[in-house]
């Protein structure tokens, strides 16, 4: 039996009219008349008199109301929970992130739990070499991540920065201490690339495989995390691009990082699983817009 067909028996056996009761529910005094029709069917004998000039309940009309009415009413009320707790932010919202947690990353948390005190959230180092698989397994319930992102099942937010690249070279590579490099000079640079399951666009976004004239840039060995990159930079084993945000909070005495044009902006953003979104997804990506603006304009 279905749930509009309860619905429309009971709106009907209050209104006691088929036109206001097709109001009341959004529908056409033709669909009342066929679900009636067919309820009536079901339970085999007929709910309403009707004539052209008043409708009325029948005696297996009454008897059914009176016994359906405190399920019926128990329903639409858990509906009406269910919907309200639908719409509640609180709990725990698990954040991943890349690599560091930079000012777009603690000014998004920060936001969010000064609109949602109910709401706590858990910070999540997401690896780069694997930036969704985390989102995919539930372990995370929203991530930072870099945009845009071309996978089906993910839904993404607006760009939360555009900022320029870096390049990672340790302090005895013959760039370090430049004070810039055009990225056609990439090809004569090894770049550490990511060995890990992210789509190719993120790993040509993270390594480049070639300069934007086409001239190939050589590779220098693979790497899962952003530590592990930094090391083999360390050792004098490649060069590795970060954005200028998360350079600037890796800085340490035996690297050096040098400033590359050319290349896009790298954009950072949010992303979720479309099928997942919840009300403290959507309230933590609003926070992370607005603060993102805010810092804009101060």
């Amino acid at each position: 039996m279905e749930f509009r067909e309860l619905e429309c028996f009971i709106v009907l056996s209050e209104e006691l009219h088929f036109a206001r009761t097709a109001e009341r529910l959004y529908l056409s005094p033709g669909r009342v008349s066929q679900l009636l029709r067919s309820l009536e069917t079901r339970i085999g004998g007929r709910l309403f008199d009707r004539t052209s000039r008043r409708v009325r309940l029948t005696p297996l009309g009454e008897r059914f109301l009176a016994d359906l009415r405190p399920a019926y009413d128990g329903m639409a009320q858990a509906v009406t929970r269910a919907r309200a707790a639908a719409r509640e932010v609180t709990g725990v919202i698990r954040v991943g992130f890349l690599a560091t947690p930079t000012d777009v990353v603690t000014g998004s948390v920060r936001a969010f739990e000064r609109r949602n005190p109910g709401c706590a959230v858990e910070l999540v180092e997401i690896p780069l070499s694997d930036p969704f698989s985390k989102l995919r397994a539930g372990l995370v319930d929203i991530a930072f991540t870099l945009l845009p992102v071309d996978e089906p099942d993910l839904a993404t937010g607006e760009g939360l920065n555009h900022v320029s690249h870096l390049l990672g070279v340790s302090v005895r590579h013959p760039l370090a201490g430049r004070a810039g490099l055009g990225v056609e000079e990439l090809a004569s640079v090894p770049l550490i690339g990511l060995d890990g399951p992210a789509p190719r666009s993120w790993h040509e976004r993270m390594a480049p495989s070639v300069t934007p004239s086409g001239r190939p840039i050589p590779r220098a060995g693979k790497v899962a995390t952003t530590q592990e990159g930094l090391t083999q930079v360390a050792l004098n084993r490649g060069g590795m691009l970060f954005c200028t945000p998360t350079a600037l909070q890796l800085a340490r005495p035996d690297l050096s990082f040098v400033p590359v044009t050319g290349l896009p902006p790298s954009i950072l953003g949010l992303a979720w699983l479309r099928a997942r979104e919840t009300a403290a997804i959507r309230a933590f990506n609003e926070a992370a817009v607005r603060e993102s603006a805010m810092a804009l304009v101060a």
